[in-house]
């Protein structure tokens, strides 16, 4: 699985109107920063390409004086995710509350017209905390969130416990079974020489990303 290659830190640039011809995958859905917090003052955003050709991508953002960005543009290849590390770099008072918003630009690989060919975009809301919030302040806030009683849920709420044998293997198969459908050719590819019953659709790709990028979330809690 691709990962984000050795590059540069730089900022991020201004965000323009929206495109959003081709859908694009990025976890987390939103980004928070806490003042309290200097291990959330850097955060990750995973780039899914599950789509049978190149794209290239770039970051920005509607407050860039704010943020660093490392490799904050480039490619991803087919069937592959690559890591953007963001840091918050105005940790104030007076920011506190501020929604900012990083957009991700996806567009062909070679497809001509570099950025002014753009066919899909998403936009990441990012904000910054006074403190971190519990679990229990969380539910008072908002009763009527859905609470399952899962260990996935409770790693995702801040409540850390040791991933037990049985489920750490469990959870490496599965991601071992969504990265494998990753890999995996599309229906309909000439290019590939795997039997036709060995090819999965663009929706079964999107749901194996979707899965492996919550067991990244486990696995970077646990």
């Amino acid at each position: 699985m691709q990962r984000g290659a050795p590059g540069a830190e730089r900022r991020t640039a201004p965000v323009p109107p929206s495109v959003s011809a081709l859908p694009v995958f990025v976890f987390p859905p939103a980004l928070d920063f806490y003042s309290d917090d200097q291990s959330s003052y850097k955060q990750v955003l995973t780039l899914y390409n599950p789509f049978p050709r190149v794209l290239r991508y770039k970051v920005l953002s509607t407050a860039p004086l704010r943020y660093t960005v490392i490799d904050a543009e480039g490619i991803v290849r087919p069937n592959s995710c690559i890591d953007i590390v963001t840091r918050h770099r105005d940790i104030r008072a007076r920011h506190y509350g501020t929604t900012d918003r990083f957009r991700v630009e996806v567009w062909e690989e070679g497809g001509g017209g570099g950025r002014q060919g753009v066919v899909g975009s998403k936009d990441i809301p990012a904000t910054l905390h006074p403190t971190k919030p519990q679990s229990r302040e969380r539910g008072a806030r908002d009763p009527a969130a859905w609470q399952p009683s899962s260990h996935l849920f409770s790693m995702r709420q801040g409540v850390s416990r040791p991933l037990s044998p049985g489920l750490f293997s469990l959870y490496v198969l599965v991601g071992l079974i969504a990265l494998l459908v990753l890999m995996l050719p599309l229906h309909g590819d000439p290019r590939s020489l795997l039997s036709e019953n060995l090819h999965v659709s663009v929706i079964q790709k999107l749901v194996a990303a979707y899965v492996l990028g919550l067991l990244t979330m486990v696995f970077l809690q646990a």
